[in-house]
């Protein structure tokens, strides 16, 4: 399953290439391919994210049914994953500025 959905993701990358360089038209292929940059950097980001946090947040859940005083130190650890979105807007955000 997991094969698949890297395969099927690996393609759709590919395939956003392939249109960006296509998209640049006379331009040349810097402002497509830049372009293509900022949505990975957002989409990935996020995705990354997402995943982090529903791991900590079933770890978390569980170390507060146990021990209910561990409940800031599991919201401090649900919020660490944040950083990586917020890298990935910046990250965005200065590709961007380049287009």
């Amino acid at each position: 399953m997991k094969k698949k959905i890297l395969t099927w993701l690996s393609m759709m990358v590919l395939g956003a290439l392939a249109l960006a360089a296509e998209q640049g038209g006379g331009s040349g292929t810097g402002s497509g391919l830049v372009g293509v940059g900022v949505g990975l950097a957002i989409g990935l980001s996020a995705l990354g994210t997402g995943y982090a946090q529903s791991r900590i947040g079933a770890a978390g859940v569980g170390a507060v049914a146990e021990k209910p005083s561990m409940f800031g130190t599991a919201i401090i650890f649900l919020l660490l994953p944040e950083t990586l979105v917020i890298f990935g807007f910046l990250f965005a955000f200065l590709l961007w500025i380049k287009m």
